[in-house]
């Protein structure tokens, strides 16, 4: 583990809160009644997932570009978040409601939580960085969790 400032790492955070930003404005009007009912442990393990999936995003070096075999699986991982991306243009382009925004994607359910998840733990296993693949797999948890929930709500 390298530390430094990681470009890819950047780049995926950039991926990650530019449709959530856009989304603050577009949420679904019933959301706010949904997270009245959000698991308390999970909505913990979610923001400490979060904070550390930030932040060793961008303080190892391991995730930026290396040319070897293990280019493969930093591929993968950009390919997960851009279908992140393109289920986000879906969102948005809906009638914004609960169930578009908890819906599956391309067989990948609740794939607004489910996407960035396994991007960033493929992300992880590329730099070989433990940290990251922990924090990844504390806000998997707490992320899906709480996103299997609304879903199950929405039915």
């Amino acid at each position: 583990m390298d530390f430094g400032f990681s470009y890819v790492g950047a780049i995926f955070l950039i991926m990650l809160f530019a449709p959530n930003l856009i989304w603050t404005k577009n949420k679904p009007s019933d959301y706010d009644e949904y997270v009245k009912n959000e698991n308390r442990i999970l909505s913990v393990l979610e923001r400490v997932g979060q904070i550390l999936v930030v932040c060793f995003s961008l303080i190892f070096t391991d995730f930026n570009v290396r040319f070897s075999w293990q280019i493969i699986i930093l591929i993968m991982a950009f390919a997960l978040m851009v279908l992140y991306e393109i289920y986000w243009i879906r969102y948005f382009k809906s009638e914004k409601r609960m169930r578009d925004m908890y819906s599956g994607f391309l067989g990948i359910p609740v794939a607004g939580a489910t996407l960035p998840v396994l991007a960033f733990l493929l992300l992880g296993i590329y730099g070989k960085n433990i940290p990251l693949i922990i924090a990844t797999l504390i806000l998997g948890i707490g992320h899906i969790g709480i996103h299997l929930n609304h879903a199950k709500e929405c039915r």
